[in-house]
């Protein structure tokens, strides 16, 4: 049996099946900024609202609206599940072993500066696992290292979230520009220019932002000369890469400049007063006693970031393209290495259909819809982080009943967060399946002379729905092109602004919610951060779809 979809399916209506539409992520909305479930519960029964509404309203058989939550909860147990695991168990080694607190002191003898801490961090160093990684990566990573150097946990996840914007269209290698490509027959080098003329005044702002939210105006103009090193070397950077290079490079080179330019300006000049947070003022003065007490050769420090440079090192090799193609089981080359690992990789990758869901599906244009569990064990990202955390093993010398103790231990403190990521995953797919995303985005399509300033909103929906650009590109990237085209936009702007736009929407995602409190140890308090990210969210959204309108009218010369 086939089902075709139907995206006015109350009453043939288009804006009353957008408000049905609309009701599963009211309802999480709902629940995690009034209700303030915990993070497992709101995903949960988010999932159920989203099936009944699929199912009632939009007329969904029951079994592929089921199929189609499995197949989405596997994607969330692999590959976004296994990087959370995989990430906090390597953080958790350098604690058990020690070396965090010498990786805290090399940070605190660049700087004790609360503020210049987050931007080499969350901003700089996060923008850089962005660019080799995506996925969860990013957060999960710079967070731990932020609680582990004394941030407020919530702070630390909230202010990795925001940092995590900037990066976020070029991320893994530039997926979700290249993937956007195909769909809409745009050339990617096209689109990463479009995308390189809006978010580099996005990368300018986020570090200033980031700091007026942690400390207030008066003591962000105190650093803004090293807020201003940081951010307009990595815009620069991002403007110029993009530009002249493509979508594959440009987190990684401006990740890399702004990081460099940053500590190397640190080096010859300080803000006049050292800025701490008011609940750490007593660890931070037996810190700075420590650092003063306590020296590190260079090779004990190198020993003690080994762990992050190994984690590098594998992820950035998972993320070139030949590589990530014979992990999976798909180079086509003549290279021997690759094509011995890519014996290797077909071993261990694994497509199987969604039984039951598989070309059951009719889309609008009366073609089946593939389904397929994507299990790639080998070219998970997560598992480069897991090999990264064998090779600590033996850089730092612990046994493997530790290790093996160690990662237990990080099982049993993730189950819940990998719950809640699994149901929001599970979430998404059933809202694709059915049709729903696809109303919402036909609903704002509809805004006339006014949709450049929404085509950004549709971005940040979809990766709200989807937890990831390259998913909400690939689900309203043709959507965006077709309805620039009728209105008169420029469709390359249109395309771009959905991947700009869906950058502000990633801090939002349940997806990225529940990552972010499974790395730093706030699982259930799930809440408690959307209600800290939603109004930055809502914000930076605004501010970006007011640029994308100011470029279709009287900016349009810096369409390429």
């Amino acid at each position: 049996m086939q089902w075709k979809q139907d995206f006015t399916p109350v009453a043939d209506h288009l804006a009353l099946s957008a408000i049905v539409a609309l009701i599963p992520i009211l309802y999480f909305f709902w629940a995690l900024a009034v209700k303030r479930m915990k993070g497992y519960m709101a995903g949960l029964t988010t999932l159920l609202v989203a099936l009944v509404v699929s199912v009632i309203a939009y007329k969904m058989p029951v079994g592929m609206a089921v199929m189609s939550v499995t197949q989405g909860a596997v994607y969330g147990l692999l590959p976004i599940g296994w990087i959370i695991i995989t990430s906090v168990f390597l953080y958790k080694l350098t604690v058990k072993t020690g070396q965090f607190d010498t990786i805290r002191n090399s940070v605190l003898s660049i700087t004790e500066d609360r503020r210049l801490q987050a931007l080499l961090i969350a901003f700089s160093f996060g923008a850089f696992l962005e660019g080799a990684a995506g996925f969860g990566a990013p957060v999960a990573i710079s967070a731990a290292l932020l609680v582990g150097l004394g941030f407020n946990p919530l702070y630390a996840a909230g202010i990795c979230l925001i940092a995590n914007t900037a990066p976020v269209a070029f991320g893994a290698i530039g997926i979700p520009i290249t993937a956007v490509a195909g769909p809409t027959g745009i050339p990617a080098m096209e689109i990463s220019k479009m995308v390189g003329r809006q978010l580099p005044f996005l990368s300018v702002f986020i570090p200033f932002y980031l700091v007026l939210i942690m400390a207030g105006w008066k003591k962000t103009i105190e650093v803004l000369p090293a807020i201003l090193v940081s951010g307009v070397s990595f815009a620069i950077t991002q403007y110029v890469s993009s530009n002249f290079l493509g979508p594959e490079l440009p987190d990684i080179l401006s990740a890399l400049v702004s990081l460099v330019a940053l500590a190397i300006f640190l080096k010859v000049w300080k803000p006049k007063s050292v800025y701490r947070f008011a609940t750490d003022a007593h660890s931070e003065v037996a810190a700075s006693a420590q650092l003063q007490t306590t020296t590190h050769t260079s090779g004990e420090v190198l020993k003690a970031w080994s762990p992050f440079l190994v984690l590098t090192v594998f992820i950035s090799i998972w993320g070139i393209p030949q590589v990530k193609a014979a992990l999976t089981g798909h180079y086509e080359g003549t290279n021997g290495l690759l094509k011995a690992l890519n014996t290797l990789g077909s071993y261990l990758t694994f497509m199987p259909e969604v039984p039951g869901l598989s070309n059951k599906i009719i889309n609008a244009s009366g073609q089946p819809i593939p389904a397929v569990y994507k299990l790639e064990l080998l070219g998970a990202a997560g598992t480069a982080i897991l090999l990264a955390a064998i090779v600590t093993k033996f850089i730092v010398n612990v046994s493997w009943s530790e290790w093996f103790a160690t990662f237990g231990e990080t099982l049993n403190e993730l189950k819940f967060p990998v719950i809640t990521i699994a149901s929001v995953v599970g979430f998404a797919y059933v809202t694709n399946a059915s049709g729903m995303s696809t109303t919402l985005g036909m609903a704002l399509a509809k805004t006339g002379s006014l949709f450049a300033f929404f085509s950004p909103f549709l971005g940040w929906l979809g990766v709200f729905i989807t937890g990831s650009d390259t998913s909400s590109n690939l689900l309203f990237g043709n959507l965006q092109k077709v309805t620039a085209t009728s209105l008169g936009m420029d469709p390359v702007l249109a395309v771009a602004a959905n991947s700009s736009g869906g950058v502000v929407g990633k801090m939002i995602s349940p997806q990225s919610i529940a990552v972010a409190c499974a790395a730093v140890g706030l699982a259930g308090k799930e809440s408690d951060l959307f209600r800290f990210t939603i109004k930055h969210s809502i914000f930076l959204i605004i501010l970006i779809g007011i640029l994308t309108f100011l470029q279709s009218t009287v900016l349009s010369w810096m369409i390429p």
